[in-house]
Parts: structure tokens; C-alpha cells; sequence
């Protein structure tokens, strides 16, 4: 079997939600495990969470589903509510909560006409201008789904365009709501999400939404932003090395002659690529965590391979473990290596890696 693995720490998972739980007392935690629990698998972290989250926050019916044929009794929030007239059935048959967020959902649930009342997010347009009602129209769209629609109850919703430490653009949002909504807190509303959640109170309302810092990273894409937070990793990407090479100065690694050798040295190869998930267009600062050292990656990242420097740790050998991210190398810098996020990195890990809960 090709040795690399994904390792979910479930204890970690069950840590950082509780620290949630200490942030949030006033408030109900949606959980969100939408893109697979952000590639750790809804099977490997619903039933870790299921105690301790007030309801899960998915994408696609297909996750909802999965959830209710779990056992799940709790509220299920679909966070873009449906995507067609036909997806109505099966919300209705499993009692899902929906985000409406455009006029066409609106009308689709008029024409679909249930006796059965109907749980709903309005999703306000605040200043993200992705999804979403103008908060100028938003009285008038909640008066006419109240009269024509058969609603058990209305929540308002939004999402911050921006919601860094010392973000300002969380309060003008806020803001741009109560002047639309002069009684909008007699509403139930879930306003914040990961990064409102640690740093901005206020926003915090009736229900977060809690993603990424669940599964250890930070909003920010900075792992000092969250380090005092005490919350933990819960991917840990590992392999082995499968071969070692002796090379010589002037010698070259990978494809592209991507590094140039100075000098005599090892090098390992390990069980690892872009086709796994791994980001190819990380920069040459790029470290990997082995036999207690962090070392760095030479030259390319290949589909299935990644070559590492052992100049410096002379106990590696074929079979010796490597992180590539987790606990001793933080998948921010990684993310940050690859001018991307910690979020995509997470989502982006291949099915063909497997998935082992620790």
C-alpha cells in the first residue's frame, strides 16, 4: 500500500469545538461540513461533533442526506439553500432548513405549494455581493415570503466580506442591517463565522458558524493569529520515504532542473504529490518535519513524488516518516508557501489518500 495517509486527530476535533463552545456561550454552533468537512470526511467528523454542535451547516443535499440517514435529528442548515424546483421533495421529506438568497427560490416554493411549514434562512446582501437580498428590499421580501409561504419560521442571515482581528467591515455590515431591520434582533440570526467568532463579539447573535478554525487553521491564513487560542490541528498529511539518492554539486533535482545541488548530499524521495493534493507552486522556503527536524523540499513538485534534503539527518532512511503538514508544520505556512489558503489545501487532498482517524 502507498504510504501516505490523511490523520484525523478526533481529539483535536473534539478540543477546538469545545474551546468554541467557551467563546460562543450565548450562542447556537452550526457546524459546518460542507466540501466533505472540508476534505476530512463527513463520516469521520459528524459523529465526533454530533454532541456538542446545535446543528450542521452543509452545501448539497447530498451531505443533508447523509447526515439524516445517519441518525441525525438535529437541524440541517442547506447554507445555498436548492438549486432547482425538484430538490423541494427531498427537503421537505428530510426536514432540512434552506438559505433563500434569490427571487427564483422564492417562487419555486409558492408553485411547489406544501401543508408542511418550512424552517428559512434569508440570506441579506450586506457588502459580500455574492448571494443574497439588497437590505433595501429586505422588509418587503420577508413580509411577502410571511404571506405566502408557509414558513415555521424566518432567521436572517449574512456573511462578512472581510472579518480579520482588527476588521472594520464587520460593523458597518451590522450596521447596514439595522437600518434596513429596525426590529431585526426579533429575529433569530447567524451573522459570524470562524474569524467573527474569535475576535468581534458583537457579531455573534443566535447562531455562528464555525468552519475552519474546527478544523484547526486559521481564518487569517496566519497561525500566530490563532496560537494563544489553543486550538489544534486535525489533518496531519504524512508519508515515508520511498528512495534515497546520493547526488553531487552541479547535479539536478527533478523536473524543469528545478534545484541545482551545491554541494554532496542526500536527498529523499517521498510518497507525495500534486495529484494528492500537495500544491506543485510552492515556493523553494517550503519545509517538511522528519526524524525531529524540519528540512526542505528540493526543486518540482511532482504528480505522485516530492524530493526532500537529508544533508543534515543522517537517521532517515527508506521508511522514515515525514509530515508534510499537522502539528510541526502548520498548513497556513504551507498554504502561504503556495499563495493560496489553508482552506483549499484541506479540500483539495485527493480521495486516493486515505483517511485514518487517530
Amino acid at each position: 500500500m502507498r504510504p501516505i495517509t490523511v490523520i484525523i486527530n478526533t481529539n483535536a476535533l473534539k478540543n477546538n469545538l469545545k474551546i468554541i463552545k467557551n467563546i460562543t456561550l450565548n450562542s447556537k454552533i452550526w457546524s459546518v461540513l460542507k466540501s466533505d468537512a472540508y476534505g476530512h470526511g463527513i463520516k469521520n467528523i459528524y459523529p465526533f461533533i454530533n454532541d456538542n454542535s446545535d446543528g450542521f451547516a452543509v452545501l448539497t443535499l447530498d451531505e443533508a442526506i447523509y447526515l439524516r440517514t445517519k441518525g441525525c435529528n438535529k437541524p440541517i442548515l442547506l447554507l445555498e439553500g436548492f438549486f432547482s424546483e425538484k430538490e423541494l421533495f427531498l427537503i421537505y421529506k428530510y426536514y432540512l432548513t434552506i438559505t433563500i438568497h434569490s427571487k427564483w427560490q422564492i417562487n419555486a416554493l409558492i408553485k411547489y405549494r406544501s401543508y408542511c411549514p418550512i424552517n428559512i434562512y434569508i440570506k441579506i446582501n450586506s457588502g459580500m455581493n455574492r448571494l443574497g437580498f439588497d437590505t433595501k428590499k429586505i422588509l418587503k421580501i420577508i413580509n411577502f415570503i410571511k404571506n405566502n409561504i408557509n414558513v415555521s419560521k424566518i432567521s436572517l442571515m449574512t456573511h462578512f466580506s472581510e472579518a480579520t482581528i482588527n476588521s472594520y467591515m464587520i460593523k458597518k455590515q451590522i450596521t447596514k442591517i439595522k437600518k434596513s431591520i429596525k426590529n431585526y434582533n426579533t429575529f433569530s440570526c447567524s451573522f459570524a463565522n470562524s474569524a467573527a467568532l474569535l475576535w468581534h463579539k458583537y457579531s455573534h447573535y443566535n447562531w455562528i458558524r464555525t468552519g475552519i478554525i474546527l478544523y484547526g487553521a486559521s481564518p487569517t491564513g496566519k497561525w500566530k493569529d490563532i496560537k494563544d487560542k489553543k486550538i489544534q490541528p486535525v489533518m496531519t498529511l504524512k508519508s515515508k520515504i520511498i528512495s534515497i539518492q546520493k547526488i553531487y554539486p552541479g547535479d539536478i533535482v527533478g523536473y524543469n532542473c528545478g534545484y541545482y545541488s551545491n554541494q554532496k548530499r542526500r536527498i529523499g524521495i517521498i510518497a507525495c504529490g500534486y495529484a494528492d493534493g500537495y500544491p506543485r507552486n510552492i515556493n523553494d522556503k517550503t519545509f517538511v518535519f522528519i526524524k525531529g527536524i524540519k528540512t526542505k523540499i528540493l526543486g518540482t513538485v511532482s504528480m505522485d513524488m516530492i524530493a526532500i534534503d537529508l544533508l543534515n539527518i543522517p537517521k532517515a532512511k527508506i521508511g522514515s516518516s515525514v509530515e508534510l503538514w499537522g502539528n510541526n508544520i502548520k498548513i497556513d505556512d504551507v498554504a502561504k508557501s503556495a499563495n493560496t489558503i489553508g482552506y483549499e489545501l484541506m479540500c483539495s487532498v485527493s480521495k486516493r489518500v486515505p483517511r485514518i482517524l487517530k
